[in-house]
């Protein structure tokens, strides 16, 4: 094999919801109150919904800009490049990057679907969860078939509404939902408790996967307000390692074995550590902490029910064996700032260009499809879908990957050459949610 034959699945990349994203799924009523997008005196854009205001903003829409801008922050959709809203757009950024398929996050309405969980009117928050389900499979997931992955949210504070929205966001093809890792961030019982029960039973019963991102649960902590900003992102990767060790030791992976967990943007390198550490632990503790993993050990569990997602993690692959051939999976994480657009290919290739073939096909596409219920194969050919064959068509269409400047909110005044802190960025993600709110 060489990196043109290579098949890509991006298993965590992420969307910029567009303005009209409601106009063919709502009307009336139901229009009117759903979640919309303004424009602040500032020429800011956010999104209201109910009684609370979503500033567009974040490190999640650079790719683009020229590197320098990477850390002012996209405020409108005019800052941001058009495949980062635009469905049509993003197939042609991916064939750019040889991707053949990747799974969306949502972003306004937060990826575990958290606008929806803090909206004080449940009985509208339900309908507007579900019509943005059906504009996330239908409009952007439908923009090509086969090559964009859909990735549902759920009413998760009413069970009756979670199981009943599972059932058919699959019979609409969906076979994967994000979800909080630590439900009680939004005020709802803990994965351990037996209000997730039906849960646990709906998403196997509908060959579901569950995804948990980053930073959507557990938090990603810093040291201190004076933290380089460097220091703050080399560690958000692993905070969910809290979330994975919480959730191997789910009663509900002894019940059903055929439950499968994604971590998304988690890294891999930190994984050997924390799964050895955990058998160590159970073999030692086990006599007075009564834990049971049915005669197997954590390690066991992790290889039965998990995958973990990388962008760029040579140490996680050096330990595949350790980890599981079956249990990574790669990601570009498009358009967020650690995303490897336009060259994931080369960079990945580097990292894996000496496992053998039959691993490079599961951490590049295999192990997303078979955990994603996906079949990448089912509208054009591995021939069609390999990196040399998109990245020609790419050619063929001219698209365009100059690195433009686009303008947007700084963390330091112009001139300023100290280093960016966490407190700086904090800063001024707050001022620009102040200017949404004043609106």
């Amino acid at each position: 094999m060489n990196m043109n034959d290579m098949v890509l699945i991006s298993t965590d990349d992420h969307l910029i919801e567009p303005p009209d994203m409601y106009d063919n799924h709502l009307s009336g009523d139901l229009l009117a109150s759903a979640p919309k997008m303004k424009t602040n005196d500032k020429g800011g854009e956010y999104w209201e919904y109910q009684d609370f205001k979503l500033p567009v903003t974040g490190l999640n829409a650079v790719m683009g800009r020229v590197p320098e801008e990477y850390g002012m922050e996209a405020t409108s959709l005019s800052h941001m490049r058009k495949a980062c809203y635009n469905p049509k757009a993003r197939i042609d950024d991916m064939n750019v990057n040889g991707v053949a398929a990747a799974l969306n996050f949502a972003t306004a309405v937060v990826m575990d679907g958290s606008m929806f969980h803090r909206a004080p009117d449940k009985d509208l928050a339900v309908k507007h969860l579900r019509a943005y389900n059906d504009w996330h499979v239908d409009e952007w997931c439908g923009a090509e078939p086969g090559r964009l992955i859909p990735c549902g949210i759920l009413p998760t504070w009413d069970m009756d509404a979670t199981v009943a929205e599972i059932k058919r966001i699959a019979d609409k093809g969906c076979h994967v939902v994000s979800v909080n890792e630590n439900p009680t961030k939004l005020g709802l019982p803990s994965v351990h408790n037996a209000y997730w029960n039906p849960f646990w039973k709906a998403i196997v019963d509908n060959n579901m996967a569950i995804t948990l991102h980053i930073g959507a649960g557990n938090p990603t902590p810093h040291a201190s307000m004076e933290t380089p900003i460097e220091a703050w992102i080399s560690t958000m990767q692993m905070s969910i390692c809290v979330g994975l060790a919480d959730w191997l030791n789910l009663e509900a992976l002894r019940q059903y074995p055929g439950l499968k967990i994604c971590l998304a943007e988690s890294g891999a390198g930190w994984v050997p550590f924390l799964l050895e550490r955990s058998d160590y632990l159970h073999l030692r503790h086990s006599p007075w902490t009564h834990s049971d993993f049915g005669g197997k050990l954590p390690s066991e569990i992790f290889r039965e029910h998990f995958m973990v997602s990388f962008i760029d993690d040579a140490y996680g692959l050096r330990n595949l064996d350790v980890i599981g051939e079956g249990n990574m999976a790669w990601e570009c994480d498009y358009p967020h700032s650690d995303a490897t657009w336009p060259t994931s290919p080369e960079l990945l290739w580097g990292r894996i260009r000496t496992l053998p073939d039959h691993q490079i096909d599961k951490v590049t596409h295999q192990n997303a499809m078979r955990v994603y219920g996906f079949d990448l194969f089912a509208h054009a050919s591995r021939d069609q879908l390999s990196v040399g064959a998109l990245r020609a068509r790419a050619a063929a269409d001219g698209v365009d990957t100059t690195l433009k400047s686009y303008g947007g909110a700084r963390p330091l005044e112009v001139g300023v050459k100290r280093r960016v802190t966490s407190g700086d960025v904090m800063n001024m993600n707050k001022n620009i949610a102040r200017l949404a709110e004043a609106k």
